[in-house]
């Protein structure tokens, strides 16, 4: 099994909470405890929870665990994209990109949760 730096989900994550960074540091200052902290929560949730479940000694269905809870908070950083949109934080084409960035990052974490499920069922 890879390291999770090598993963390209933990990359293409990284890259995506680098820039939800510079996005939400744009929103105005009443959504300093707010929006702007979810998003940079959600944001970060996602490529932490890679990296804790790939540095868990005993692996095995507990890098799933942590894999499901960072496409959890993928699909939650959604949502909050939504709002940000919906308040006119973003612009329309900001938030298509980072939507974008959003479904590619959840589809390679389905597509990593259902290959190493698939392992570890037959593991058993």
């Amino acid at each position: 099994m890879q390291t999770y730096k090598e993963l390209l989900v933990y990359q293409k994550s990284y890259e995506q909470a680098k820039e939800a960074y510079k996005m939400a540091g744009k929103f105005p200052d009443e959504e300093k405890f707010g929006l702007t902290s979810q998003i940079k929560r959600a944001a970060t949730s996602i490529p932490l929870n890679i990296a804790e479940g790939y540095g868990k000694v005993e692996r095995g269905k507990e890098v799933v665990r942590f894999l499901s809870m960072a496409r959890g908070s993928s699909a939650e950083l959604e949502v909050l994209l939504d709002f940000a949109k919906d308040f006119g934080y973003i612009t329309e084409i900001e938030h298509e990109m980072a939507v974008m960035r959003c479904e590619e990052v959840g589809k390679m974490l389905t597509g990593l949760i259902k290959s190493l499920s698939k392992n570890y069922q037959t593991d058993n």
